[in-house]
């Protein structure tokens, strides 16, 4: 495997000078209640407070068993991604909010996922976090995303939608010995989405003037 491939890197969110042209999306973002948060790769020392908002999760946030629910697997799981895979976080002034990745970096269809704690749903934060993402993915020539998402979990599936996933196929699904289903859907990338994906800082602008 080429070294490229295991690592993500596109720009450093900490470099940037508010120019009209940070690639292949602007780290910063306004969410609809105004506050203000730098969507970035994530960080070797972001770990452990990844570990933490994991496992703040509230009950019921999970979904197909992830995140797990224990501190220490959790910590597992989240070496395995940060590993393998090409990782985005949420910064603030309360820390790391939200989570998105596509992995692993070497597959030319790999698996997309995005969390965002709670606390924060329901802000645009969710969809920012995930244009970084296809955007990413798009830009390092992979084919397309995947994922797996529950049919009745209908906030989920609006925002896969929004970003162009579409059903491909229907699986059988067992969990705590509920056999069920779940959706696996897919978005073809080329290189435009890295483009479409592009805008302008928000430098002086209001989450109003935002794009």
């Amino acid at each position: 495997m080429d070294q490229t491939d295991r690592v993500c890197r596109y720009w450093d969110a900490g470099e940037c000078e508010g120019t009209r042209h940070c690639p292949p999306r602007c780290p910063r973002f306004v969410d609809r209640e105004g506050s203000s948060w730098v969507i970035r790769p994530a960080a070797d020392g972001d770990r452990e407070a990844l570990v933490a908002m994991y496992d703040d999760f509230a009950p019921g946030q999970a979904a197909q068993g992830l995140p797990p629910r224990t501190r220490s697997r959790i910590a597992d799981w989240l070496d395995g991604l940060l590993d393998e895979g090409c990782n985005f976080v949420v910064a603030g002034e309360t820390g790391l909010v939200g989570h998105a990745l596509y992995t692993p970096t070497d597959d030319a269809e790999p698996e997309f996922a995005v969390f965002v704690h709670q606390d924060y749903q329901g802000r645009g934060i969710g969809t920012e976090l995930s244009k970084h993402v296809v955007a990413a993915a798009a830009v390092a020539d992979r084919e397309a995303l995947t994922l797996i998402v529950d049919p009745d979990n209908r906030t989920a599936r609006r925002l896969y939608e929004k970003l162009g996933f579409e059903v491909v196929e229907e699986l059988p699904y067992e969990e705590r010995g509920r056999r069920t289903a779940i959706l696996r859907l897919r978005r073809p990338l080329d290189g435009q989405d890295g483009i479409a994906y592009q805008h302008v800082p928000i430098v002086g602008t209001t989450p109003r003037g935002r794009r």
